[in-house]
Parts: structure tokens; sequence; C-alpha cells
């Protein structure tokens, strides 16, 4: 893929509805890759290079959930709430070429800042839709539904209430199709009080959820991100199997009676 040079990405863009600053600044330990940072916090890198060469390891934990979603290389529907740089939507279009993909951003800015500045790759078919995450899923297309949708906004204790409830949720499965996977990203605490909630939250809903993160996050002693998998279906163990080989590791799955203690 065609990029221009560094200098044309030394860029910063004022965001209206959170009053802070996103800049994006080349990674200059990778060849090609780019750093969108907000409020002076990195948020997401970006490999226009390589874009199925994904640097968070959180992230790599949910492209790998989406690797297992269909066959190698089909395209899939997808529905991502919380843009960032969009960093999932281009490794699923670099490894499932076709896919069809909606993204709901908050910030206006912030997407028009991004798509400016961090160009997709050719032939990326995204949707793009400003507002709150389920007030989106309201207002798309009621024959809109997903093969996998990805819940990437939660930071820490203070999530948004109208968000982390099982109401978002029974909204959200309502948007995928019968084998869809409902992948929500969690930071959270030592504690881990908001996996816990949103994995019972998630339970009442999906008909199985796993959880898959870093091993030392299950010790509830240091604060990280989870990945919570839902599925229509009973929870494959041979995802477990491939989740577990394929890492970042070490990695830990839990799912049926090993999530109770998560989840309560």
């Amino acid at each position: 893929m065609k990029h221009s040079g560094s200098g044309h990405h030394h860029a910063t863009r004022f965001l209206r509805t959170t009053g802070q600053h996103a800049t994006i600044l080349p990674d200059t330990l990778v060849e090609g890759s780019f750093i969108l940072s907000i409020g002076g916090a990195e948020q997401s890198h970006v490999n226009l290079a390589d874009p199925a060469d994904i640097f968070y390891e959180y992230l790599r934990r949910i492209g790998h959930v989406v690797d297992l979603a269909a066959a190698p290389g089909e395209p899939l529907s997808v529905l991502h709430l919380g843009a960032g740089a969009l960093t999932l939507a281009r490794y699923i279009q670099a490894t499932r070429p076709g896919s069809e993909q909606y993204a709901v951003e908050l910030e206006r800015e912030l997407l028009d800042f991004v798509l400016q500045k961090l160009p997709l790759p050719e032939g990326t078919r995204l949707h793009t839709h400003i507002g709150d995450a389920r007030e989106a899923l309201a207002e798309l297309p009621p024959q809109v539904t997903f093969d996998v949708v990805i819940l990437d906004i939660f930071s820490g204790p203070e999530a948004p209430a109208h968000i982390a409830c099982t109401g978002f949720y029974e909204e959200a499965a309502a948007r995928l199709r019968p084998s869809g996977v409902l992948i929500v990203n969690v930071g959270d605490e030592p504690g881990l009080t908001l996996v816990q909630s949103q994995a019972t939250a998630m339970r009442q809903v999906m008909r199985d959820v796993a959880a898959f993160a870093e091993t030392g996050m299950f010790s509830r002693r240091y604060p990280g991100n989870i990945i919570l998998v839902g599925t229509r279906t009973p929870w494959p163990a041979e995802w477990t199997t491939e989740l577990l080989a394929r890492g970042p590791h070490p990695a830990t799955v839990l799912a049926g009676v090993d999530l109770d203690k998560l989840s309560g």
C-alpha cells in the first residue's frame, strides 16, 4: 500500500466532544507505523505498511478471535463500536478482503482526522457512523446484521452505565447473525469489578461467554485488558485450543464453569 512520508503524518487535531487533543506521530521503531494519542495517552498503533501486523497485545487477541469467526479469508460483516485508528478494520480488510464493515465513533473530528492522515487500505468497505454506541445500534437499518460485533470503549471502572448493562448486550445480540460473535474489550483495574459485571451481563444474553487474556490478568493483581467473547452457539472447545496456541503468550481462556469465578 502506498502512503506518504512521515512528515505528512506529524499532526494534531482538537476534539470538540472531549476537549482533548489527538496527535498522530510516526513510530520511529517500526517502519511505516504510526501512533495515535489522545490527551497525551497512546490510544492506537497502525502499521500502514502491513495492516495485518497488530502491535497491541489485546488487539492481537481480538484479531485472533475474528480469525475463528469464519473460514480463513472469507469476508465478514463486522460492526466496530469505538473506532480509534481503525486498527482492527484494517486487519480485517487485510486478512478478509471484501468484508463489509461499519464503525461507530463518538468523536467526528477523530474519525475525520484518522481517515485523512492514516488512509485505509485500498478496497476497504467501511461505513462510518458518528454518535453514541448504543444509539447507533438502533439507528442502523433494520436489515443490517453482523457476523462480528466488537465493542472497544471500556477503559476502567467509569464505563458508561447505559452500555455496561444487560439491555445493551440484548440490543447488540439482536444485530448478530445466528453464528455471530460478540467481542468486548474490557480495560479494568486489578479487582476486575468491571470485567465481572460485564461477563455476568453477557451471560444473561449470549448462549456462551469466554474470557481471553494474558494469564497474569486473572490473578486480579494488575490493571489491564480482558477480552470477553460471547457466542450464540455453545463455545467450541477447539477455539480455546486455537486461542491458546496463537497467543500472545502466556495466555488463558476461561469458558463454561471456569468462568464462574469471574462472573459470579
